[in-house]
């Protein structure tokens, strides 16, 4: 298998599709309102952990598809840019796993039962357990804020390479 000079079609298109569903789950996380012990969940909470479940499979189907379509580092980079690249975006994939595993699991420890976008009920990934949907709502606003935090900087990063350096690496991933 060789590695690619470019992302292809399939690599940006799942790219820009994971990057549309976290811009619309972030504000339904922080805009939902709290749920407490007894409540059922209501339509915040129902598509907040339906997009949540979507980004998983996407980004699993993405990083199988990187595993078997991969694309060489740009050789124009220096080595330290080029090994801080790969290592952002491995810690892109943890943290997305780690961020959607956990909003299930503690949706899950809550004993709610949640359909996938209103049409049929998603599994639970536990049994209901107050502490451990405590402990689990902290690990999961930990991994969204560091998500967060990686995620601007992966942004910042492509608008230096765009504005400031005009290497052409973002062009590697936008569409065309």
């Amino acid at each position: 298998m060789t590695d690619r000079p470019h992302y292809g079609t399939t690599a940006k298109l799942l790219h820009w599709v994971i990057v549309a569903l976290l811009a619309v789950q972030y504000p339904i996380g922080w805009l939902m309102p709290d749920i407490h012990r007894g409540q059922a969940p209501g339509a915040a909470m129902t598509f907040h952990i339906s997009f949540g479940i979507i980004i998983l499979v996407l980004i699993l189907v993405r990083f199988i598809w990187r595993l078997t379509h991969p694309v060489a580092p740009e050789s124009t980079l220096p080595a330290w840019q080029r090994l801080s690249s790969e290592a952002v975006h491995w810690m892109l994939y943890v943290l997305v796993l780690a961020t959607t595993v956990s909003g299930w699991l503690f949706a899950s420890f809550r004993g709610w039962t949640v359909s996938f976008l209103y049409m049929m009920p998603l599994p639970m990934l536990a049994s209901d357990n107050a502490a451990a949907g405590k402990a689990i709502d902290g690990l999961h606003q930990a991994a969204e804020w560091s998500l967060l935090v990686l995620i601007c900087l992966h942004v910042a990063t492509a608008l230096v390479h765009l504005l400031i350096y005009r290497d052409r690496i973002m062009q590697r991933m936008l569409p065309g």
